[in-house]
C-alpha cells in the first residue's frame, strides 16, 4: 500500500497533453535504505519526480532487487495493452536519468524502452494467494 504520493494536485501531462505514465518506487526495508549503500534515495525519487507522479511504496516483496522502480503505462496505454515494467538494481544516478528519459519520452506502450534499460528490467514473481 503506498504510503506517500507526490502528485501535485494538477498532475503532469505527457506526450501531447496526454495523462502521464506513474511511478511506483520501493522504500523500506531495503530499498531506500542504508542497506543499499552509496544512493542518494531522496534525489532519485526527486529526479523521477520531475517527469511524473511518483507513488512510494513501503515494500514491494522484491528486496533482492533493492532499489526497486515500476514504471506504470498511461491509462491510454494501459487500454491499448501495455504493462507496469518493473526495474530492479537502480542503484546509480545514470540509470535514474535513462528511466526519466523514458518517462519524459511517455514510458510503457508510448515509447520504445531504451536498451540499456535492459539491464534492470525484472519480471516480479507471483503471489500465492
Amino acid at each position: 500500500m503506498p504510503r506517500q504520493d507526490t502528485e501535485a494536485a494538477t498532475a503532469k501531462r505527457g506526450p501531447a497533453g496526454a495523462a502521464p505514465c506513474r511511478v511506483v518506487v520501493c522504500r523500506d526495508c531495503c530499498c531506500g535504505t542504508a542497506k543499499v549503500a552509496g544512493v542518494d534515495h531522496d534525489r532519485q525519487l526527486a529526479r523521477l519526480a520531475e517527469e511524473v507522479p511518483v507513488r512510494v511504496s513501503d515494500c514491494l516483496d522484491v528486496c533482492e532487487h533493492a532499489n526497486v522502480i515500476v514504471v506504470q503505462p498511461s491509462p491510454a496505454a494501459r487500454a491499448a495493452g501495455a504493462r507496469p515494467v518493473w526495474l530492479g538494481l537502480v542503484n546509480d544516478p545514470e540509470a535514474t536519468d535513462d528511466i526519466a528519459a523514458w518517462i519524459q519520452a511517455g514510458g510503457p506502450g508510448v515509447a520504445p524502452c531504451p536498451d540499456i534499460l535492459d539491464l534492470y528490467t525484472f519480471t516480479p514473481p507471483r503471489r500465492v494467494r
